[in-house]
Parts: C-alpha cells; structure tokens; sequence
C-alpha cells in the first residue's frame, strides 16, 4: 500500500495537527496487521513502525526564475513538485510496486491524476470543501473512491461527489483514562479558526483556570489573543508528545474545542473523551456526531456565554461513561476495519 501524506509537514511528534496524527495511527495499525506499507512524507518524518519512506524531491527555483513577477511562492513549487514527481511514479510503475494508495494528503495533484494510476485510489477528505480540491473532483471524474471523516463532511461534500464515510479513531493504548483534576484543558493548532482566545475567556467566566497545549501555527494571532491572556489562571504549555499531551488532558477536568469553522471530525475532542476527560464545545461540523449527551456538551449558541455553560454541564459528567463511549464509538481497530473493508471491496471490484 501506499500512503500519500503531507509533503510539509513531517510525520512525527509532537505532530502539526489531527491530519498527521491520524496519519501516523492509520500506518502504524495498518503495519501491525500485516500490511506492507509505504508512507510519501514530508523530510524528517519518523513513523512507530518500519515503513517505507517515499523520497520527497527538493525543488529551487533558479534566480531568473524567481524574479519573475509572476512567480508563485516557492513553498507552492515544492509541494507542486514533490506530489507531481510521486504521481509520474504511480503512472509508470504503481501496478507493479501497490494493491491501493491511500491519499491522505490535501493536495489536488493525486485526486487530478488517479485516473491514470492503475490501482484503486482513495481519498480522505479531511476538510469541508475547497477549491483546489473541488477542481480536481471535477477534472478526474471516477479516478478515486473518497472517503469522508463525518457525515457533516459527506453532506458538505455531497455536491462534488459521492462518499464512504468513515469515522476517525484514535488508539486506546495510547490515550489512556486519566484522573481528571480541577482544571481546564485545550489542545489543537494555534490559529484564528481555533478560538483558543475563547476558550480561555469561557474557563475564566467559569472560574476554572485553564491549560493550551498545541504548535502556534499563527503567530500574529497569539500575540494579540492570546499570549495577553495568560496569567495565573491560564497558561501554555507548549507544543506537546502524544505522551505528555495525554497526561495533561486526562489530568484536566473538561476539555474545551472551540472551532470557528465546520470542524471536519473533532480529533482533539475524541482523544479527550478517550482519556475520560468531557468535552465542552461548540456545535460546529463533526462535533455535532463526535460530542453525545454522555461525552459531553455543546454549545447551545457560538458565543463563550453559552460555552462556559456547556463548560459547567460537561464537568458534571462521569469520567467512566466519557472514556467507556470514546472506546466504543472511537476506536482504532473499528477504524482501520472499516478502511480494510473498503480495501477489500475495491480489488474485488477490480478483479472481477
């Protein structure tokens, strides 16, 4: 199999975000259970597993061509490259080297050219709809079998194209029960569509100090949001190891996810619950189907009004119920199933 991830950012902790998390989940499982895998990868990546790592070719543009006023930023080039170069590949010799690919990344170029790869493609659609991506639906046609992380993603994405979805899962041998504590918690990338600034306000209004663990992803927006909000009560601690971050989420009493824009799943959000930890959040994309009345409790309006209110009611859950769920509803081996399944069900499709 091959795995086709972000050519930007290394599979490797403390990761950049859910998508290279789930990544990183996705081939070790699919390694543990016997399957071949090889994983196309930003430079430096580090699986649990032995995989393959894909080369990603490094691309500079010469002066002249740098000088162009019509040059696209570099960082556009490189990634340009590095997935055409992999895809000529998959053209040329993909039938010979993989039974599937699985594209996990959020480029265009793999969609725009399944067609022409000659084993069965899937693609995960990890966002709500783009541009770039929707393009390439258009361009390629059948090429590829897509995959949605929800059901909010599937209905968003309903207009473009047809999908399996598939829930995300998160490995219960990793994110662990925790004791909870008074505090608390909120983890994820560090930009505007997060709101973290909200969170904090929300903790505040309900007199729980609060703990931010996750990449600053916008530095611009953590100077003037949240950086003047730490204090005492409210403090960061850091772009943290799965390890670290698991006992900081357990240890906490409520996790807060305050997305701004239609979360595609909520990985954050399962990953509390698995850790015993309620969730409090607003109701925005997947979390609606991810966040249930015995995890946790969604805003009843996007404001920190209505927040610090799911924060008071998510607290009184019991931790035992959240992480019995989570392990029901959010597991690994349930995932990876349905993947395997899908597999399956495509070189049947092919062989027959």
């Amino acid at each position: 199999m091959c795995l086709i991830a972000s050519s930007r950012f290394p599979i490797r902790e403390p990761f950049a975000g859910g998508l290279e998390a789930h990544t990183s989940t996705l081939a070790t499982e699919l390694h543990r259970r016997g399957h071949q895998v090889s994983v196309f990868a930003a430079p430096g990546s580090h699986l649990a597993c032995p995989v393959e790592l894909l080369d990603v070719p490094p691309f500079r543009a010469s002066r002249a061509a740098r000088a162009d006023v019509g040059a696209p930023p570099d960082v556009w080039m490189q990634e340009h490259h590095a997935y055409l170069t992999l895809m000529m590949r998959l053209v040329r010799s993909g039938r010979h080297e993989f039974d599937v690919v699985l594209n996990n990344s959020l480029h265009h170029l793999p969609v725009v050219m399944a067609l022409a790869v000659e084993v069965p493609m899937v693609t995960i659609l990890h966002t709500p709809p783009v541009p770039w991506l929707e393009s390439a639906i258009e361009i390629a046609g059948p090429g590829s079998t897509f995959v949605t992380v929800s059901a909010a993603m599937g209905r968003a994405w309903a207009h473009a194209t047809t999908s399996h979805t598939i829930l995300n899962g998160v490995d219960p041998a990793r994110w662990t029960p925790g004791p909870g504590g008074r505090d608390a918690v909120w983890s994820g990338r560090i930009a505007p569509e997060k709101a973290p600034h909200e969170a904090i306000d929300a903790a505040r209004r309900s007199g729980r100090a609060i703990v931010l663990a996750g990449p600053i992803m916008d530095e611009d927006y953590f100077e003037k949001e949240v950086r003047q909000r730490l204090g005492p009560q409210v403090r960061y601690a850091g772009h943290l190891g799965q390890e670290a971050l698991c006992r900081l989420v357990g240890s906490s009493e409520v996790a807060l996810v305050t997305p701004t824009w239609d979360e595609p799943f909520g990985l954050v959000a399962a990953e509390a619950m698995s850790c015993g930890t309620p969730v409090a959040g607003y109701a925005r994309g997947g979390l609606v189907e991810i966040v249930t009345p015995e995890s946790g409790r969604l805003a009843t309006s996007p404001d920190v009004a209505a927040l610090t209110e799911a924060v008071d009611a998510a607290a009184r859950l019991d931790r035992r119920a959240v992480h019995a769920h989570a392990t029901a509803a959010y597991g690994l081996a349930r995932m990876v199933d349905d993947y395997e399944a899908l597999f399956g069900s495509l070189l049947l499709e092919e062989a027959a």
